[in-house]
């Protein structure tokens, strides 16, 4: 019943890392409409909580060895629930980019503490992540699809289709509070654990996942114009973003699975890898575009729980296991941040998504290369650092 217990503590605490992000993306265009602001401002929306969960990740293990992992991982399921609650006060511009802010920070110390969290209570199963990623996938896959049928059924309330995904955090509170009163009196870590900066699989890992993040962001944000400028229709592109998106569900189940059975994460990181690769080949070619998204799914989809399973493999004990979360997180996500960005760009000055998706194969080749570079088996505490 314990283990039940944590895995359900798992899944609603990872349930809210998204919402407030993909409940904001769905509804850029009635938020540009509605407020009045242009597309570089409503692009923070988005782009700021995910900077945010970059720039402050390594904070997360700082408060989990002064407060403890679970009161921690509390503190961080309630800032995000208060931000996006109060969306609901006000329809402003500057409330929203407010908590973006805030919702951000607190999705930056949740991130990295569930890993800490998984190897705390699954210390010999690490495929628990995929527990972990399926949930933040149904959450933003939530969010997603029915912020804009929640708008239009209140009668078009910004404020309140926005702010009623804090529900799901309010759900996760009641079940957490017994985590923290259970483990009240437990002893903290107060050893100066600092971040691996200079251990080369801890940036291999980094690198890794800033390539990862930056391709899943860059896909998420491109794939429906992408479809568009191929000639489908606006319904068809945005079919095939929900397309992507819940492919990744079931991937995301198989691939821990068979990896913790199995062992050799290597051989999947670079399956998955060259999933995304014949997806974007597929992309150049005079073909319909289905099947390009689907091996693009499969390929994100296994790709990042594999991403977090990592620092849990590879380290000893929970609080290594948080530093080298943390790090991978602080990097990959604000690489991540740029991600879209820098397709848009490159979008920009050749006028043609080609030239974009050549971009993205070039990340997709550069992740290859630093997973082919990994060397992994041994913990982090067997190695020097």
């Amino acid at each position: 019943m314990k283990k039940i217990y944590y895995l359900a503590a798992l899944f609603l605490a990872a349930l809210n890392l998204r919402p407030i992000i993909t409940s904001v993306a769905s509804m850029m265009s009635m938020i540009q409409s509605e407020l009045g602001v242009n597309a570089l401002t409503a692009s923070l929306l988005t782009t700021l909580p995910v900077l945010c969960m970059g720039i402050f990740a390594p904070v997360a293990t700082i408060l989990s060895r002064r407060f403890g992992l679970e009161r921690t991982l509390f503190f961080s399921i309630l800032l995000i629930t208060i931000a996006t609650a109060l969306r609901g006060t006000s329809q402003s511009v500057a409330i929203l980019l407010m908590t973006a802010f805030a919702g951000g920070v607190g999705i930056s110390f949740a991130g990295p503490l569930l890993s800490s969290f998984i190897k705390k209570y699954f210390p010999r199963n690490p495929g628990i992540v995929s527990v972990y990623s399926i949930s933040m996938t149904i959450g933003a896959a939530l969010a997603s699809g029915f912020t804009i049928p929640i708008y239009l059924r209140s009668q078009h309330h910004l404020p309140f289709a926005l702010s009623c995904w804090a529900i799901l955090g309010v759900i996760a509170l009641i079940l957490w509070i017994g985590l923290v009163r259970k483990n009240e009196q437990s002893d903290h870590v107060t050893l100066p654990l600092k971040l691996p900066l200079r251990n080369k699989k801890a940036i291999q890992f980094t690198l890794f996942f800033g390539f990862m993040s930056s391709m899943f962001y860059s896909l998420t944000a491109w794939i429906s114009p992408i479809a568009l400028s191929f000639g489908n229709s606006p319904q068809y592109a945005a079919m095939l973003l929900t397309i992507f998106t819940l492919i990744q569900i079931p991937v995301a189940l198989l691939v821990p699975a068979v990896v913790t059975r199995l062992g050799k994460p290597k051989l999947f990181l670079i399956l998955c890898s060259l999933s995304e690769l014949i997806g974007l080949i597929f992309l150049l070619l005079p073909m319909p575009i289905l099947p390009a998204v689907i091996f693009l799914g499969m390929g994100a989809g296994g790709l990042f729980p594999l991403a977090l399973m990592l620092p849990i493999m590879e380290t000893s004990t929970p609080e290594e296991a948080g530093t080298w979360s943390a790090m991978s997180q602080m990097g990959g996500y604000i690489v991540g941040g740029f991600g879209p960005f820098f397709i848009g760009l490159v979008f920009d000055l050749s006028g043609h998504f080609d030239a974009s998706i050549v971009a993205m194969l070039v990340i997709v080749s550069l992740m290859i290369g630093v997973q082919l570079s990994m060397k992994l088996g041994r913990k982090a505490g067997e190695v020097s650092s």
